[in-house]
């Protein structure tokens, strides 16, 4: 058996065993896919070595744990037609929406099932998740969805009601930044930036932002204080942005974003 096996291989998949290689977390060997679509179990097995399954059923019996990287409408049909054998794995399932509850009644109460939402930033290793684990998971279990969804990021185990806010700020979040960013650029292009010129400082900007929040530690709004003197052009755009309302409107939006995932679950 090769300890993890994925059912599904679309980006996502392609995304994390990516990472899952990269950073020596499992070998190629040690991976195997299935998917319909024939011609990604190709390319996968082309671009990093890994094992490829004839079917559904083979994966399964051939893998420890495995990873649904269905869409969301078809992850209960596969799991009806894979329940028995599904039951005595660890299960990892990425599917928007899908709750543990709806996948255990499925499967069963002692299944060991973990829920993983991760956001398209993995496609470049550098995504957000949020993992939450049924009660029939064992610490082990835990820390190996753990690794694997820190080899596209960061990931952080949550109680399942949080995941909902989770889709709302960092599943929903890059669109807001992409937004940003475009802004930004918009911006520099009016003060006389070329187009091109203008969206490359104005990206490079965001990351080393983002990277002095998580390096340093510190409050963004003690970094932003940092940038911020007395009478300077900082403050003078600073202010631009609060009588326009900007951060209530990405607040609202992060909200917004959050009741709709909540409904959509439900």
């Amino acid at each position: 058996m090769v300890p993890i096996g994925f059912i599904g291989a679309g980006n996502m998949a392609e995304a994390i065993i990516g990472g899952i290689i990269k950073k020596g977390i499992f070998s190629p060997q040690d991976i195997m896919a299935f998917d319909i679509v024939k011609e990604r179990l190709d390319t996968l097995s082309s671009r990093f070595g890994i094992r490829t399954a004839p079917s559904a059923l083979d994966l399964v019996q051939g893998a420890e744990s495995i990873i649904l990287a269905v869409k969301p409408g078809s992850i209960h049909p596969v799991v009806s037609s894979l329940k028995d054998i599904l039951a005595s794995r660890l299960v990892i399932s990425i599917a928007a929406g899908v709750t543990i509850g709806s996948l255990l009644e499925i499967l069963g109460e002692k299944t060991r099932l973990i829920r993983v939402m991760p956001n398209t930033p993995a496609l470049v290793l550098e995504g957000v998740s949020g993992l939450a684990a049924s009660n029939a998971c064992t610490p082990d279990d835990k820390a190996r969805g753990l690794a694997v969804f820190s080899g596209i990021g960061l990931c952080i185990e949550l109680e399942e009601r949080l995941l909902d806010a989770v889709t709302g700020l960092s599943g929903s979040g890059p669109a807001f930044v992409f937004l940003f960013i475009e802004a930004l650029s918009d911006g520099g292009v009016r003060a006389g930036l070329p187009r091109d010129v203008a969206l490359k400082l104005a990206a490079a900007t965001v990351r080393g932002a983002a990277t002095m929040v998580l390096e340093t530690g510190k409050h963004p709004g003690g970094l932003k204080d940092m940038v911020a003197s007395p009478g300077g052009t900082t403050i003078e755009g600073l202010s631009v942005l609060e009588a326009k309302g900007f951060r209530s409107a990405v607040m609202d939006a992060v909200f917004a974003a959050y009741k709709k995932a909540s409904n959509l679950t439900k």
